[in-house]
């Protein structure tokens, strides 16, 4: 599948950004609390796309009908707010790509389920904020991904259509949203997949190994250009 892009669109952690290690210590302060003992950053990581209330039912062992829930889940997120962006980077060659969408004047923009709340501060303390056309976060809009709405917002807020935009993401959700908004999908198989998960039945248009595969399904005159750089 070739197409010529008129942008892309990332989902934040896993996809865009490695966020796992920044993860690591909230959890263990909540575990702390709860007197469990803490938990590695292996034991974190293949939850972490799935937002707080996964982690909060796989990492601090509480479900949805406990009565604690709640509580428990804003603990996490308090203790995360505290440690947004100690440790969180661009994943390798990541930088290196959004350098090419600029020389190319290919639009990028942010669609993710993360509350605002982190979205923009995360984005800020890496010096993206500004150089994304379009952040959507989960809280934008009544909807959330899976459902298409958010990826629809974003390209008409990027005056782009669907259907020659990029969505790039690295759970099923993403792809069923991208497919559903009419867009071309990616799934990154770099980001926080689960042993349990099975890519492949997802169906995306394209596998990323690594970010800079995105180089090689970019339309002929895009890549032309990047052999001058």
């Amino acid at each position: 599948m070739k197409t010529e892009f008129s942008g892309i669109l990332f989902d934040l952690d896993g996809t865009l950004l490695d966020t796992a290690l920044d993860f690591v210590p909230a959890v263990n302060e909540v575990r702390l609390q709860m007197g469990l003992f803490p938990l590695e950053l292996t034991d974190i990581r293949p939850h972490v796309s799935h937002g707080a209330k996964r982690l909060v039912k796989e990492c601090l062992l509480v479900s949805e009908q406990q009565s604690k829930f709640e509580s428990v889940l804003n603990a996490l997120l308090d203790a995360y707010e505290r440690s947004l962006a100690s440790h969180a980077r661009l994943f390798e060659g990541m930088d290196r790509l959004l350098e090419r969408c600029e020389y190319w004047g290919l639009p990028w923009g942010v669609v993710t389920n993360k509350p605002k709340r982190f979205t923009e501060p995360l984005l800020n303390a890496l010096g993206l904020e500004t150089k994304a056309q379009c952040i959507v976060s989960g809280d934008t809009l009544l909807q959330k991904k899976p459902d298409p709405a958010p990826l629809a917002f974003a390209c008409h807020q990027m005056q782009i259509e669907p259907g020659k935009t990029l969505y790039v993401g690295d759970a099923e959700r993403d792809i069923q949203a991208g497919k559903s908004a009419g867009m071309p999908t990616a799934v990154a198989l770099f980001g926080y997949l689960s042993s349990n998960d099975q890519p492949s039945l997802w169906k995306a248009d394209y596998e990323l190994h690594k970010a800079e595969d995105l180089f090689s399904i970019l339309d002929p005159v895009q890549d032309k250009k990047s052999e001058t750089i």
